[in-house]
């Protein structure tokens, strides 16, 4: 058969490949609408790995060849096992053979080897069989692309009959007489030799012959015409049907091979000459098959039932698919972790034992108990811990009844997009890294599934690197390049925990959250940083008491007015996932980032913060604040409740005739002369007179504690006060210069509005614990009255350089989103000179980080053998490709026969190749490459 010649071929996606595109598309949704920055880094990373996988594919492709060699007979209602040889010049790769519907095949090439695919092609009925656009692809090492190379078509296949069962024997040979008298083909007599043909015994080639002159020859016999089989379409009218009569002498032709006897075969318009042996009974069935008419097509066969899963790469995939859904454990119930590793070990353990597949109704009803109680768990099944929960369920319940290597390539795919669902939680460091290794692993999952035979993990693993490694620098680009939208697609709940601070307080509010080191938001100053006193961050503001806990008002009141003095501060604020809508703010902020405003408290919210890490930039400068102030402002901020604290309400009535200003201050003596004291775990408060209980009774508490207190004394003296939240303070990070706001830095304070003055902020805790706005709340515990922080120890010092690295990373690559894209493309474009220029850098970025694929598409792999390698570079030279397996030799004398007039030089170049490759000589090679030298190219 001639040989499909290794041209460049046709790349064209599988359907693995397909689906690993629709992935990529549906993953890079959810990092838009999401804004998940270590999202699009791995978005980028899958689409680069396609990428590529097709830049394999295409280097593998080139590289192929092959040939089809027909089975040398074949009976309807079966399969005819063709033969497809191929070759590779390069690397060694998996090949998918598809000789028509239905007529597929796999194998494996090794590099610069050549590999033989058994393909079974249908035969439903008798007649010729016509292969369809006979084709061999080179697949990627992920199987996502596949590079098609057409195969040399071959004659058309005869398909004989079936034979009939329970055959009548062949009809008895005619008697003796003139007609035994003569001879004809037979088993008796030796007759003379003749030149080997394909089909005939090995029994009757004369060796001995053949030894001495290097050609095959057969013995041939001959036998009285009376013992010759006659097999006549005549004999055969008391059968109903074509087939039915073909049927039977296809029974005589196959009882006579098998008896060894001599016959002939009379069909209608053909006669076949007396003949014995495997030729002669090929060339029978071959006009069996022939005979006209044709029978009426036969239905398609039914898909054959798909081959056992090999373990091996479904226990790869279930370990990968284990480790990416390693995480939820840490945040689902135990119960649902505990279900998800039976259904994994049980799918783990059949590919070691015959245990029976999970049935599906079984599977079923565990879906649905998942929905229903993951419902009752969470109140809902759209949320983001919900939603990953019962992702993680159906993908474990999916990995327990797979049966295909198609359920096996699903599987990896589901495993990724799981991977992906970790980073709704936490997009640092830690997480990136579990990300990088299960993509590896998944990936190197896939890759197990290609191919017919069981390739090592590590191999896998290897290869899988190797490929995320080549698709980096274009994930680097479009990392950086990708437009990055400033709000969401469409909005959906993702149920983010409310960790900082509360739309409304009670007594012990503010020491919960004094008790956690989580980082509430980091700032990062242009200029000097404020000074200890000057670090109060507000937050919300509340006005309305109830004798137990503070809230927020929702009234509209008039603007009040603000009078701006001393220099602008500027700042760019961090804030983590999980805080409220609001923005905590030094003084009263000038410039607020869009979509955020400022409430008539001077309160600044903005309702894309909670759900996911959100930087802003702020502008803010001293103000005097509400030196006219609506009526019913103040009318609010002087309520209390009817009969609450009279002993607090005596107090405050014995400094009503002095002038507002002293008031707040006789207040404050009270406090610093009153033997109270700053802790944590103050004693429970009554929920009827909480202010008497405090003020003159535990005279134990914490911020909150004071500052309700405070406000109580203060609307008891006719001063109008309300309670201010936030934070104060914030540590120093000398690596990054910027300062780290703790949830334990949550602080409360009180505003008083004074005539002329407006509202003023007081600061009751300072008063019993002056340490706290001057050394931090850990030094305030310890020594209420500590003038500074101590230095940190050293491992805070080491925490301290970790928590820099991972804001560095939080900034360029978890929170790298729309503002800052602009921004840093901003700076670029001002320094390549323009818009054009950053177009074209950007354009120049792309195509270096797309040349070591388009490199690795082009790049030949040269052969082991220096001798192999010449003799490809003979026959590149020459432009006529060697056929699979074809020597030196027999390629020699077919370039001989297509260039004639360089006759000499490829008989040269032959001979120096056997030396080279067999004689052992040491200058073979050199000779080897000037003979090939001296042969011109075409």
């Amino acid at each position: 058969m001639a040989s499909a010649p290794p041209t460049s071929g046709t790349l064209r996606p599988t359907r693995l490949g397909v689906a690993f595109l629709g992935l990529i598309v549906v993953t890079l949704v959810g990092c838009i609408n999401y804004a998940l920055g270590l999202g699009y880094a791995v978005t980028f990373l899958l689409g680069g790995v396609w990428v590529a996988a097709a830049a394999q594919a295409t280097r593998a492709g080139r590289a192929l060849s092959g040939r089809v060699t027909p089975p040398a007979s074949a009976v309807a209602g079966g399969t005819a096992p063709f033969a497809v040889r191929m070759e590779s010049r390069g690397p060694g790769l998996t090949v998918l053979v598809r000789l028509g519907p239905g007529a597929e095949g796999m194998g494996r090439v090794l590099a610069g080897g050549t590999a033989e695919v058994t393909v079974p092609v249908p035969t439903p009925a008798r007649g010729l069989l016509h292969l369809t656009r006979p084709a061999v692809a080179a697949l990627d090492p992920l199987g996502l692309w596949a590079v098609w190379q057409p195969l040399p078509t071959p004659a058309p296949l005869p398909v004989a009959p079936v034979l009939e069962e329970g055959a009548p024997p062949p009809p008895p040979a005619p008697g003796a007489g003139e007609e035994a008298e003569r001879r004809g083909p037979g088993p008796d007599d030796f007759s003379g030799l003749r030149p080997y043909q394909p089909g005939d015994s090995p029994r009757q080639v004369s060796w001995r012959h053949a030894a001495r002159t290097g050609s095959l020859v057969v013995r041939e016999t001959d036998a009285p015409a009376g013992t010759i089989l006659a097999l006549d379409w005549a004999q055969t009218a008391s059968l109903t049907g074509t087939e039915a009569r073909l049927s039977r002498l296809a029974a005589w032709v196959e009882e006579a091979r098998r008896m060894g006897a001599p016959f002939r075969l009379t069909l209608p318009g053909r006669a076949l000459p007396p003949g014995v042996g495997e030729a002669h009974a090929a060339a029978a069935r071959a006009a069996l098959a022939e005979v006209q008419p044709w029978p009426a097509p036969a239905t398609a066969p039914r898909r054959p039932a798909p081959a056992p899963l090999p373990g091996a790469p479904l226990r790869f995939t279930l370990l990968a698919l284990a480790f990416a859904l390693a995480p939820a454990a840490l945040r689902q119930p135990a119960w649902l972790t505990g279900l998800e590793a039976v259904l994994l070990g049980y799918a783990a353990l059949r590919t070691r034992r015959p245990l029976p597949a999970p049935p599906s109704w079984a599977l079923g009803l565990l879906a649905g108990l998942g929905f229903v109680v993951l419902n009752a768990v969470y109140g809902t099944l759209l949320g983001r811990e919900a939603g990953t929960a019962l992702l993680g369920l159906l993908v474990c319940l999916k990995a327990a009844e797979t049966r295909t290597r198609r359920d096996g390539r699903l599987l990896a795919l589901l495993g990724v997009f799981v991977l992906l669902t970790h980073l709704f939680f936490g997009q640092g460091p830690l997480a990136a890294a579990h990300v990088a290794l299960g993509l590896v692993g998944l990936l190197a999952a896939l890759g197990r599934w290609t191919g017919p035979g069981p390739e090592s993990g590590l191999a896998a693993v290897g290869q899988a690197g190797r490929l995320s490694l080549q698709a980096a620098p274009l994930m680097a680009v479009l990392f950086v390049l990708f437009p990055r939208p400033d709000g969401p697609l469409w909005q959906l709940p993702v149920q983010a925990a409310q960790t900082g601070l509360a739309d409304e307080i009670t007594a012990g509010e503010y020491s919960t959250l004094a008790q956690s080191r989580d980082v509430a938001f980091r700032a990062e100053f242009g200029g000097p940083l404020p000074t200890p006193e000057e670090r109060y961050w507000r937050g919300p503001v509340y006005e309305r008491y109830d004798g137990v806990r503070w809230g927020q008002v929702r009234e509209r009141f008039g603007s009040p007015t603000v009078e701006f003095y001393g220099p602008t501060l500027a700042y760019r604020l961090t804030l983590e996932p999980g805080n409220p809508p609001w923005i905590p703010v030094l003084d009263t902020p000038t410039t607020l980032p869009p979509g955020a405003f400022l409430t008539t408290a001077f309160q600044a919210v903005s309702f894309s913060v909670g759900g996911s890490r959100t930087r802003h930039a702020v502008q803010g400068r001293a103000a005097r604040l509400g030196a006219r102030e609506a009526p019913e402002r103040l009318t609010l901020n002087l309520g209390l409740p009817s009969g609450e604290s009279p002993q607090a309400r005596a107090l405050a009535a014995s400094w009503a005739g002095l002038p507002a200003p002293e008031r707040v201050e006789a207040a404050l003596e009270w406090l610093r002369a009153g033997d109270f004291r700053y802790t944590l775990t103050p004693p429970t408060l009554p929920e009827r007179d909480r202010v008497d209980a405090f003020l003159f009774g535990s005279r134990a508490g914490f911020c909150e504690h004071y500052a309700s207190s405070f406000a109580f004394l203060m609307r008891a003296a006719g001063v109008p006060a309300r309670v201010v939240g936030g934070y104060l303070g914030g540590e120093l990070n000398p690596s990054g210069g910027y300062l780290i706001v703790r949830q334990q830095d949550a602080h409360a304070w009180v505003e008083v509005w004074l005539e002329g003055r407006g509202w003023v902020r007081v600061d009751p805790t300072a008063q019993v614990a002056p340490g706290r706005v001057t050394a931090g709340l850990p030094s305030a515990l310890a020594r209420p009255r500590a003038e500074a922080a101590p230095p940190p120890a050293a491992l805070d010092r080491v925490a301290l350089r970790f928590d820099a690295w991972q804001t560095r990373w939080n900034n360029w690559v978890a929170g790298y989103d729309g503002p800052r894209q602009r921004d840093l493309l901003g700076r670029v474009e001002a320094g390549v000179g323009g818009r054009t220029g950053l177009l074209a850098l950007g354009i120049a970025g792309v195509l270096l980080a797309a040349l070591p694929l388009l490199l690795v598409a082009r790049r030949r792999s040269p052969a082991l053998d220096p001798a192999v390698r010449q003799l490809n570079d003979f026959a590149r030279r020459l432009r006529l490709p060697r056929a699979p397996g074809e020597t030196a030799a027999a390629y020699g004398e077919r370039a001989i026969e297509r260039h004639p007039e360089q006759a000499d030089a490829i008989r040269a170049a032959v001979g120096a190749y056997h030396r080279a490759r067999y004689g052992g000589e040491e200058r073979a090679v050199a000779e080897l490459r000037a003979a090939v030298r001296k042969v011109r190219g075409r």
